[in-house]
Parts: C-alpha cells; structure tokens; sequence
C-alpha cells in the first residue's frame, strides 16, 4: 500500500489538549470487523464486550520525564535535549535529540539548572538533530537519577500546545507503568483506572503484561511512498513466561485476547510460534506492521485515534481493514471524537 492512501484532513481542534476528567469517561468508538457496524459507548462500556477468561494483554512500560531544557556553554544560547535511551549507565552516556541542533557540536558542553548542578558533554553526532551524550557526574546512581527526574520534563507530544503541568505526571502514564524507559506513554492503556481494572478482573477478565518501551521511532514521519520500504527505529521488548502462559492458555481454549495498544501489538507480533502462540522474548523489535499483515495472537485491538500517514494508523488499517479503518476515521471527525494522546480510543473486535 502507499502512504498517500492514509492522508486525511484532521481538523486541528480535534486534537486533545487535555485528557478527560476521569480516565474511563473517554469516549469509545466500537468497530466490529465482521459486520462493519460502528457503535458509540464510554470506554467503560468495555466490559460489555469481554466475557470470563478473556484476556487483555497490556505494556506496562513507564514514561520518564525526558524533555530538558539547558545552555550551551560559552554563548548561553537555549537548547533543548530530549532523552532517547540511555547507553552505558555506568558512564552516563545518552543518545538524546537536541534542538537547535546546528548550534551543538562535538565537544560542547551542555548546562543544565539555574545554578549549573548538571552538565553534560557532546561527545558524538549520530543523526541531524542526534547526540550522544556524557553526563558529568560524580557522586552515586540514586542522586543522578534524583537530579535527571528534577531536570526533567513530561515529555508531552508537540502538538499539545502547552506546558506540562503536575497532573500529567500522573496522566502521561498508566495506572500499571511499572518499569521506566519509554519517551511516549502506551496511550490507549491509559483509559483504565484503577476502578475500571477491578471491574473486570471481577468479570473474570485477565490481564498479561509485557514491555515494549516507546521511543520516538514510533512516532518518526514515514518518508517513503512506498510502505513496504519503511523501516523503523528498534525499539526494546519483554515478554515472560507468565505473560505466554495467560495469552495461551486463553487461545487454546477459544477465549478473546485483546491488545491494548499498538505498541503491545508490536511486541505480540514479535514473539510467536509456528502455532500462533507467543513465546517468551528479550530484545529489539523494528517489525513495521501494514495491510496485508496475518495476526498471529490478538483478535481485538483497542487504540487511540491517530493523526494522518503515521505507522499507528497504518496498523490500525492492517488489523480492522482498510476501508473499514478509513470509514471509521471518517465517522470519528463527523462526530467530533478526540484524536491523539489525549484523545478518544477505538475497540476493534
């Protein structure tokens, strides 16, 4: 497929600035694949669609504060540094993003805090606006981490227009995050509070988790016409014994496992058997899922309504089909749902 086929025209007041007052009260748009029919709930109508032993496989991957804002020594220009991944904890090296970017070269040092208490030094360009990284810091791995989480900011995507706040420390991730080193929150995880999570495990509805964190490969524009020439950035997964044994177990006894999120579709689709089963894994995933693509675990999907010619949506269309995708989109913006991180979710069954 080409990538021109995912454009669509997305009113700009259509992307949430804000999430909703309480987690559960999104709205959710219920697409079944089979019919076409399209339903209009709350997302805590989801239970209405999961029975006993179903299985709701989610990524309990947690955000760190990655956006720092700093000085370039000597000229105090402004610069902006976004946390990537870390590459060697002992010597404190990071590749980050930096912006502007033709202002940091190699060699520069980086100011951090009113009064200096953090710097860094560029040692490596990797792409046009990369760097690798060094922080200079003596004193023990508790209280460099103390200082990048007082550094740092809630790295908001840029189309939220404004400045992070204290309740998005709270909201910029799950209620299940557990292991930090994602960039960008699992957002259709978000929608489950804590409330909404025992509902459903009193339904009798289980729930496996896995880790994928989220970089901003992710999100990287797809530059390519032609899809099946895409490649995307590796990003880190888990999958462990316990997680098969749920997601198993259900598939073989005929029972529903839905993804909770695209990024969990990734790892899902990133770890299976001959027999469609998953199975235990560590590593890297860069598996870039487009139409056609064959499902190997998941037989329902729930997710964010996503912006134009991105790789969500274009999974999105791979799981639900093309046409019916784009007819949901189009009914999405005729009823005024919210698209983006803070937005509305999809359930595709």
């Amino acid at each position: 497929m080409k990538l021109s086929q995912f454009r669509f025209d997305l009113p700009l007041n259509l992307i949430a600035q804000n999430p909703s007052k309480r987690r559960e009260d999104s709205r959710l748009m219920v697409v079944e694949r089979k019919t076409g029919r399209i339903e209009h709930k709350t997302f805590k109508d989801v239970l209405d669609y999961f029975d006993d032993k179903d299985v709701f496989v989610v990524n309990n991957t947690k955000v760190f504060p990655a956006r720092m804002y700093g000085r370039k020594e000597k000229t105090g220009a402004k610069i902006e540094v976004f946390l990537l991944r870390e590459l060697n904890r002992q010597n404190r090296l990071w590749d980050v993003i930096v912006d502007p970017a033709r202002k940091i070269r190699v060699g520069n040092k980086l100011y951090f805090g009113e009064n200096d208490e953090l710097v860094a030094e560029v040692i490596d360009n990797t792409t046009s606006r990369g760097r690798t990284i060094r922080f200079l810091w003596d004193s023990d791995e508790a209280s460099f981490r103390k200082m990048l989480e007082f550094m740092g900011e809630t790295p908001l995507p840029k189309y939220i227009k404004r400045k992070p706040t204290e309740e998005d420390k709270e909201r910029y991730q799950t209620v299940y995050a557990k292991y930090e080193g994602a960039v960008a929150a699992p957002t259709a995880g978000m929608h489950f509070s804590k409330e909404l999570i025992k509902r459903l495990e009193i339904q009798g509805i289980k729930f496996a988790e896995l880790t994928l964190h989220t970089s901003l490969g992710t999100f990287r524009p797809i530059e390519v016409e032609d899809l099946s020439k895409h490649k995307m950035d590796a990003e880190y997964f888990r999958i462990d014994e316990e997680t098969c044994k749920i997601v198993n177990k259900a598939k073989e006894n005929g029972h529903r496992i839905c993804s909770v999120g695209t990024t969990t579709m990734r790892a899902l689709e990133s770890s299976f058997t001959a027999q469609k089963l998953l199975k235990p894994n560590e590593g890297w995933t860069n598996v870039f899922i487009h139409p056609p693509h064959e499902f190997n675990i998941a037989d329902s999907l729930i997710s964010n309504f996503h912006l134009p010619k991105t790789g969500l949506l274009i999974m999105v269309a791979a799981f639900a089909g093309y046409d019916l995708a784009m007819e949901a989109y189009k009914v999405a913006i005729k009823e005024k749902y919210n698209f983006f991180t803070y937005g509305d979710a999809m359930l595709v069954i």
